[in-house]
């Protein structure tokens, strides 16, 4: 079994429902999930004027390979609803793969470590409340590191 952290994003609808739906769909088609982080609340990122955000990390065991896994994540998107619009635009569910265990993987289709993480605080503040010495394997170090540096200022509250 491979260790995945995967970052639960939603701006539309029953926004606590959407994360709750997302969480039981992975651990019926990717794997157990094994630690949630707490719900985060942001200002939406990249595309300002749309409503505020819920994230959540959630760590999963899964014996999917990387490519089977961003299917099923994608999959998932599809089930609950996901219509994908404009880049950074509101969506209704957004599952994305942060990392899979210390693999490094640059595909036309899925990159991992996911190449933003060291730059988003609202991906880094549920990996460090779930995972904070979890070493980035490109970069060497741990997400309570990078978070230290991390040069994003949007806030991050917990619902």
């Amino acid at each position: 079994m491979s260790v995945c952290f995967l970052l639960l994003g939603t701006n539309m609808g029953d926004k606590v429902t959407n994360l709750r739906l997302a969480s039981d769909h992975i651990s019926s088609q990717i794997g157990p999930v094994i630690t949630s982080s707490s719900v985060y609340t942001t200002s939406a990122w990249g595309k300002e004027d749309q409503d505020d955000f819920l994230n959540q990390v959630l760590k999963v065991y899964t014996d999917k390979t990387p490519a089977q896994l961003l299917q099923c994540c994608l999959s998932i998107e599809r089930d609950l609803g996901r219509v994908r619009f404009e880049k950074w635009g509101q969506r209704l569910i957004d599952i994305d793969v942060l990392y899979y265990d210390d693999l490094i993987l640059d595909d036309e289709d899925l990159k991992i470590p996911h190449p933003e993480i060291q730059n988003r605080r609202f991906t880094l503040v549920p990996l460090v409340e779930i995972a904070a010495d979890w070493v980035h394997p490109e970069i060497g170090k741990s997400q309570r590191e990078l978070l230290d540096v991390c040069g994003d200022s949007l806030e991050v509250k917990v619902c």
